[in-house]
């Protein structure tokens, strides 16, 4: 397969005009040369943060607090999920996974609540669907196991010690929430030495010195926690200090729209528009232990197509400006995937 375009290529999206060549579901080749087509050839997105499993609650909740809406095991999300039948929580994920990938999200990390079962509900949803995933289990260490990591909801809920080790014994993911609410919870979860954190929203200086120091990686969602009202994360400050990546969080509160969540991050922080570009692919990518993120040589074809002729995108003098802080759903071409190409 050949796609031919303006390419961003490499880990500072440099645009060249050529075609990328796939063999095999790997990139094979770019080759800078002359071509006849107006396409934006991109990383597909990596989705660093969701929980889909709200799916069938979205935009319920209006006027709680974030412990009201989410906060286990009582909060709203929790009942709704309980008093939803499967099929209708499998069939309401799969419908989101679906618009994932054709708003050009390629590979998501999901924290997916419900325990053993909550873990084959989601892989039910993801049948037929060409995103990777990354499927950290909730509550029991028996959905991690049947998972790829473990997700925790906070070190305030609990320990987490026991559920740290084994997950690092059986060689997986563990990530964990931190400073959502306030800064109490965030030593603690620095001291279980996670593979990512979570939110980072109140985080002091001792927290970013410690994430520096540790190298821990952290997922931030801007607009979750605009809605949600705890607060801005200090996403300059963090992103000085280690890898930082984007999560659109609870499809309960917020489309899972890396586009979105690329505008608005771009426009409520000054970053520049490759490195918001960074933190919705490649960074994402490394947090989840995925390969891709990048147009490069010998990387796995996670590939977004735009149409850079499309009335929204068309006589933009900037792509990585245009795809990050104007590009949207519409201007979808096409999404590789390396599974299938």
């Amino acid at each position: 397969m050949i796609l031919e375009g303006t390419i961003l290529t490499g880990r500072s999206f440099e645009a060249v005009e050529g075609r990328v060549v796939v063999e095999d579901g790997e990139i094979a080749a770019v080759e800078e040369t002359a071509v006849d087509s107006d396409d934006i050839v991109v990383p597909a997105f990596v989705n660093a943060h969701t929980h889909i499993g709200d799916s069938i609650a979205k935009e319920a909740g209006e006027g709680l607090s974030l412990e009201e809406l989410v906060a286990p095991p009582d909060g709203l999300k929790h009942r709704l999920l309980r008093d939803a039948s499967r099929d209708e929580l499998v069939a309401a994920m799969a419908r989101t996974l679906s618009f994932m990938e054709q708003s050009g999200t390629g590979a998501f990390i999901e924290f997916r609540e419900g325990g053993v079962e909550g873990v084959r509900a989601i892989q039910d949803a993801l049948a037929g669907s060409d995103l990777d995933s990354v499927i950290l289990g909730r509550e029991t260490t028996d959905a991690m196991e049947l998972a790829d990591g473990f997700g925790a909801s906070g070190a305030n809920d609990g320990e987490f010690g026991a559920e740290r080790r084994t997950t690092q014994e059986a060689g997986k993911l563990f990530g964990i929430h931190a400073g959502e609410v306030d800064s109490s919870d965030i030593n603690p979860a620095l001291d279980l030495d996670p593979d990512f954190l979570v939110h980072m929203v109140h985080a002091e200086s001792l927290h970013l010195e410690r994430v520096a120091d540790s190298e821990i990686p952290v997922v931030v969602c801007p607009r979750s926690n605009i809605v949600t009202d705890v607060g801005r994360p200090p996403v300059e400050e963090l992103a000085d200090r280690t890898t930082v990546a984007l999560g659109t969080d609870n499809v309960m509160l917020n489309s899972p729209s890396m586009f979105r969540e690329m505008e608005f991050t771009a426009k409520l922080y000054d970053i520049s528009a490759r490195e918001v570009l960074r933190m919705a692919t490649v960074n994402g990518a490394e947090i989840a232990g995925l390969g891709g993120g990048l147009v490069k040589p010998g990387q796995p074809a996670r590939l977004l197509v735009l149409d850079g002729d499309s009335d929204n995108l068309t006589g933009a003098q900037n792509p990585v400006r245009a795809v990050v802080r104007r590009a949207e759903t519409a201007d979808v071409r096409r999404v590789v995937h390396p599974k299938t190409e």
